[in-house]
Formats: structure tokens, C-alpha cells, sequence
């Protein structure tokens, strides 16, 4: 079989493996570089992120704090984004005729609100520059050799001076990257939901509603908490405020196969605050149902849904509540305590916490300290973020540092 010889293979076309390709072709048009690809297409996690709009980044302009919305790779990332972080993903995408909008929640997508311009802008640029796609390229064996490296897929041979794994979470990579070396944190799901058998707040599916979620221990005490919109759907609870959480605690709630409690408190509010609010209500409104007249930041389905919750029957009045079914209401929006039954994903924006141990990188540049010129990027290492947006920064950091690592010595 033909040997096909190139300077870089990059393994992995995806959203950090193109990056990096066309960072380090710009620099080093001199460079053969070529992108291998599993399947028969490129770029499906940019497509689809962002339900079709692709989440670039976060607006997020300070190293420090960019960095804590990493829970596996927070210490590691603050050098490098130092280097390369949002201004310079905005910047980057913006000179190459894609400008960036941010919206309220932070987010940032293109200002086409499709991932096809993401995807148009990196496809124009492989071909401007000349840079190789193959796809169905299944890899099946990397090693290292004197001047580089040998590469051998299902259907091809290859030799490269340099490679860069940027894979996502591939189990069959990390099997070849354990085999040279490496250890692999074991891989469990982060950025989930939460499922809640529970009809009458099934019922409210399509409410979302601004909370703060705690994961319970067994007597009952929060050890891990988030804030952010949770939305309520037809298997349970899901939205930014859940799907935080899920990270931060995904290693945990692996142990306990997805089996735990949580509280919510719906509202931002003190226990004194509100119960003293809802005295106010019972002098103010005396003469009204208790579902109507309640002067608090949530939808009527969720009010009338926590009524019901905390015994109390939406059609009495304001009048008739003592201060011991006030305290009990009080209770029901504060603490309000489900049992998470298991858990759901969306298999094509699946993400995970697990990988390639971060000692064993430079993040100076994100090379191997087990094996040289091998260089890796993306979800294949063990990092992860709360949000889609923040692990494409991630993606762009590290391969924008490995290609200027890679123009500079190779």
C-alpha cells in the first residue's frame, strides 16, 4: 500500500482540527498538511451546536475568569488564554468575514445565526490554502519513529513529521494514546439532564424559570449548587441552571448512576424576605384568590403548580392563610426537593468529563510530555466546560498555540 507522506497530519475534523490546520497552513504555507476524518463529513458538532447557530464563544474577556467555567482544566487553561482567548477568537473570525454578536446571556454566535458560516469560512479557507481532507480514515495505529511518525488507517499509510490528535472523545483514540503511554482519565457524560418522574411539574413542560438547583447528600445537605434558567420538559429538568450543574458534579453523579436528590429555590429571595412578603400579600390582597395577586417574578403555571405543591388551594383567599401555611408555602418555592431518577443527553452535542491526563501536556503548547511532536487539542484532552461555547474556546486556544508551536520548529 502507498505510503502518503505529509509534514503535519492533523486526526480529527472537527472544530479544533480544522483550526488548527488553517492557523498553522497561514503561517507555514510551505507545509503539506492534511486532515483525516473518520466519517464521511466534517464539522458535525459545529453544525448542530447552538441548535444550528454554533455557539462560537462566551463573552467572557478576562483570563481568570474565563477559566472558571472549566471544572476539569481550570488551573491548566490560564496560561494559555493568556495567549489566545475570546478577543482573539472574535478578532480572528471577524477578519475572515464572519463578525460575532453577543446575547444576553453571554453567548456568542455569528451574526448570520448559522453555523454554515462557520463552516463556509474554515471550507474556504482548507481550500484557499491547500489543505488535504480525507475521510474514512479510521486510525488504527500511530508510532512514533525517528523522523516523526507512522500513521496507519483502514485504508491508508501515512508519514508525518508532526501529528496532532484532535479527535473529541474517541474511546479507539485514547486506546492508541494509552498503548504509547498515555493515561486516560475514564470518560464519563457532563452536560446533561435530569430525569424527575413527576406529572403534575411534567406538566409544565415548556416553562423556563430563572432558580438556583443544589444537589442533595444523603441527609439532605447541598454540597454542589448552580444558578441559571431551568427549563422544564417532558422527561424532567433541563436548561442552563441543570446543565451546569451536570458538569460540575459529573464525575459524582456518575457514582451514584445518576440516582440523587436536588432542591430548587424558584426565586432569588431570602426565607424572612419572602415569608414577609407573602404577609404583606395576605393585608394587601386579602379579598383575592390565592393564585392571583402574588407579586413575584414567576409564570401563573409555576405559581399555581407550587401552591398546589405546598397543599394550598389556589382558589382560596389571601385572607384565610395563617402564617404556619404561609411558612409552609415559603418552604415549597425555597426548598422545593425532587428525586433525579436517571439521566438524558442529546447524542449529537454529547459531551464528556475524561481523557487524556492534563499532567501529561505542556500547555505551553499543548504537546505530549510522553511522546514528542505529538500534539493534542479539543475534547480528547481531559477538559470540559459548562456551555458548548466555552468548549470551542477551549478547542480554538489550544489548536491556534499548537499551530504556532509547529510554525516555529517544524
Amino acid at each position: 500500500m502507498e505510503v502518503l507522506t505529509y509534514d503535519v497530519v492533523v486526526v480529527g475534523g472537527g472544530a479544533a482540527g480544522f483550526f488548527c490546520a488553517i492557523n498553522l497552513a497561514e503561517q507555514r504555507p510551505d507545509l503539506k498538511i492534511v486532515i483525516i476524518e473518520k466519517s464521511k463529513s466534517v464539522l458535525q458538532k459545529v453544525r448542530i451546536s447552538g441548535g444550528g447557530r454554533c455557539n462560537v464563544t462566551h463573552a467572557e474577556f478576562d483570563p481568570k475568569s474565563l477559566t472558571a467555567y472549566y471544572p476539569r482544566g481550570e488551573k491548566e487553561l490560564l496560561g494559555p488564554f493568556h495567549k489566545f482567548m475570546t478577543g482573539d477568537t472574535v478578532a480572528w473570525f471577524e477578519s475572515r468575514g464572519v463578525p460575532l454578536k453577543i446575547e444576553e446571556d453571554g453567548r456568542m454566535f455569528p451574526i448570520s445565526d448559522s453555523s454554515q458560516s462557520i463552516i463556509s469560512c474554515f471550507e474556504e479557507a482548507v481550500n484557499r490554502l491547500g489543505i488535504e481532507i480525507l475521510l474514512q480514515q479510521n486510525l488504527v495505529d500511530l508510532k512514533p519513529t525517528d523522523a516523526g511518525f507512522e500513521l496507519n488507517t483502514t485504508t491508508s499509510n501515512f508519514r508525518a513529521k508532526a501529528v496532532v490528535i484532535a479527535a473529541g472523545s474517541s474511546k479507539k483514540i485514547w486506546q492508541l494514546l494509552a498503548d504509547k503511554g498515555h493515561t486516560i482519565v475514564p470518560p464519563v457524560p457532563s452536560l446533561f439532564t435530569f430525569n424527575i418522574d413527576n406529572e403534575a411539574l411534567l406538566a409544565l413542560q415548556g416553562l423556563s424559570q430563572p432558580a438556583t438547583v443544589e444537589l442533595l447528600n444523603e441527609t439532605g445537605k447541598a454540597w454542589e449548587s448552580q444558578a441559571g434558567p431551568v427549563l422544564v420538559t417532558h422527561w424532567g429538568l433541563s436548561g442552563p441552571g441543570v446543565l451546569k450543574l451536570s458538569a460540575v458534579a459529573a464525575r459524582e453523579l456518575a457514582a451514584c448512576d445518576y440516582k440523587f436528590n436536588i432542591r430548587l429555590a424558584w426565586l432569588e429571595l431570602q426565607e424572612q424576605e419572602l415569608f414577609e412578603h407573602l404577609k404583606s400579600l395576605r393585608l394587601k390582597r386579602a379579598k383575592q384568590q390565592l393564585q392571583n395577586g402574588y407579586e413575584l417574578d414567576m409564570p401563573k403555571r409555576l405559581w399555581s403548580y407550587l401552591l398546589d405543591r405546598a397543599g394550598l388551594n389556589p382558589k382560596a383567599l389571601w385572607s384565610d392563610q395563617s402564617n404556619t401555611k404561609l411558612q409552609q408555602l415559603t418552604n415549597t418555592v425555597l426548598k422545593d426537593v425532587y428525586k433525579v431518577t436517571g439521566k438524558s443527553t442529546y447524542k449529537d452535542e454529547f459531551v464528556t468529563a475524561g481523557g487524556v491526563a492534563l499532567s501529561e501536556l505542556n500547555f505551553k503548547n499543548f504537546e505530549s510530555k510522553v511522546v514528542s511532536r505529538l500534539y493534542m487539542a479539543g475534547e480528547v484532552i481531559n477538559v470540559d466546560a459548562l456551555t458548548g461555547g466555552f468548549n470551542f474556546q477551549n478547542a480554538w486556544t489550544g489548536a491556534h498555540l499548537i499551530a504556532q508551536d509547529l510554525s516555529d520548529t517544524i
